[in-house]
């Protein structure tokens, strides 16, 4: 059983969480956005257990010390080699585990896990058993409602008696059913649609479960929302990666009551220092700032801060100076 002093902080944490998405919430991600918020959980994006265990792949589990709190997410279908890859999640520090069982790409339905894995609780609750026993981390599901033909209302309280008595306390719920068969993964991600009142009803029929809910959430206030009407925790994916400001900026006042909101133009500046040093480390300036462009969406200077980073990023030999330069025309057009 995970850690309680820890375990306690991770609950309050995951009031407000930023979506594990595959290419976007990496490393340099999470480090942006742990300066725009202080108290959001973050997740990785999602590492498969056969990487990590039969590919020895343990640079995907390297991160930022300032990323806490912070969450892996992984892939996979097999409770053993789940165990040994959440294991090695929890020596490199991660606060919490979390298991896919929501992606719906041809990619992870091959490796029989992601959003297939909603056809066989039975298979989930023994992985989440076996990785609680191997890890004091806290571990927990991420799901869909359902999948192809599956009635929701029938298959998801299933899922989530099965994955409970496995020892599994929190779970973020997907409001939307995943179609294995005819839709893309990008399709999955809009066609199917929101069931917000199922998340809901699951919540008052497993009070006793931390319930988050995801899937097309993209303010604070509709987020708010949701908290007020009686979930734990609401996960927002694509607008806190495409506008992280206006998501996380006051999200500690907003929804966990603790400091003031935070300022993106503070943010970038904070980010200079970790910029060289990832620089130093072999990295490209492009690596990092692609997960800045959206820093200032809506706002004046915002299409000359990403014509700068996305025209001049690439370019060899780019640095901090560069960031810098953006930043100015922001101020610029700011104080126009």
């Amino acid at each position: 059983m995970a850690n309680s002093d820890n375990k306690s902080l991770i609950t309050k944490a995951a009031r407000l969480s930023v979506a594990p998405m595959m290419d976007w919430t990496t490393s340099d991600c999470r480090f942006l956005h742990r300066l725009l918020s202080r108290e959001t959980l973050l997740y990785t994006e999602m590492v498969t257990a056969p990487a990590l265990v039969r590919g020895g792949a343990l640079h995907l589990l390297e991160f930022h010390p300032d990323e806490h709190p912070v969450a892996l997410q992984l892939g996979g279908s097999d409770p053993v080699e789940l165990a040994e890859a959440a294991r090695l999640g929890a020596v490199a520090g991660y606060d919490e585990i979390n298991l896919n069982c929501g992606c719906p790409s041809d990619r992870v339905q091959s490796g029989a896990f992601g959003a297939v894995l909603m056809q066989t609780p039975d298979l989930v609750a023994d992985c989440v058993a076996a990785m609680r026993e191997a890890v004091n981390a806290e571990v927990t599901v991420k799901c869909r409602i359902g999948v192809d033909d599956q009635e929701p209302e029938e298959v998801l309280p299933d899922f989530l008696d099965k994955i409970r008595s496995a020892g599994c306390q929190r779970v973020t719920i997907h409001a939307r059913k995943a179609w294995l068969q005819g839709l893309s993964p990008k399709e999955n991600r809009d066609i199917p649609p929101l069931d917000y009142d199922l998340v809901h009803k699951m919540k008052a029929a497993f009070p006793d479960l931390h319930i988050s809910i995801n899937g097309g959430i993209a303010t604070l206030s509709e987020a708010k929302t949701h908290l007020d009407r009686g979930l734990d925790g609401v996960m927002v994916g694509r607008a806190a990666y495409h506008q992280p400001a206006d998501v996380l900026c006051a999200a500690d006042p907003e929804i966990y009551g603790t400091g003031s909101a935070s300022e993106p133009c503070q943010a970038v500046r904070q980010m200079l220092p970790y910029i060289e040093a990832r620089l130093g480390e072999g990295a490209r300036l492009n690596q990092i700032t692609r997960h800045m462009l959206g820093l200032f969406a809506g706002k004046p200077g915002a299409r000359q801060w990403r014509r700068t980073l996305s025209e001049g990023a690439c370019r060899a030999g780019a640095g901090p100076e560069l960031v810098e330069q953006a930043l100015a025309q922001v101020a610029d057009r700011a104080a126009a």
